[in-house]
């Protein structure tokens, strides 16, 4: 079985970060910053932006993937996908607004938790049962 509905959020969420990945050099070259983020709190943003989603994204993939090779029902896959999806981007849009805009940044964190715990939980339920 190929993993179809995994490679579809896979690309999608490349794209967002090939998005992401182009805006922090934006910043690198407005800030005249090219490496690390010599202090400077706009640079220091646009980095944990980049990492934030870094860090969170290839673990859901990994549980969606997981369920998708178990066989989980498409639109449940679908759903955990496109939350995922929506969820990211709230949460990039969030962090990336100087302020801060709390309700799409703790919206998009809410939302990527969710997915990993019924991610998660599924997963371990079908391994155990």
């Amino acid at each position: 079985m190929i993993p179809q509905v995994t490679a579809l959020y896979a690309g999608l969420l490349a794209l967002v970060y090939l998005i992401l990945s182009g805006w922090v050099i934006r910043v690198r070259i407005r800030q005249k910053v090219h490496a690390g983020d010599k202090g400077d709190p706009v640079m220091a943003n646009a980095m944990r932006v980049h990492a934030n989603f870094a860090e969170y994204v290839p673990m859901a993939l990994i549980l969606l993937l997981l369920a998708e090779m178990q066989g989980a029902p498409a639109l449940a896959l679908h759903v955990l996908g496109a939350v995922l999806l929506l969820a990211r981007i709230m949460h990039a849009l969030g962090m990336a607004a100087l302020p801060h805009k709390p309700p799409l940044r703790g919206g998009g964190a809410v939302l990527t938790f969710l997915v990993l715990f019924v991610g998660g939980a599924a997963n371990i339920a079908h391994a155990l049962f």
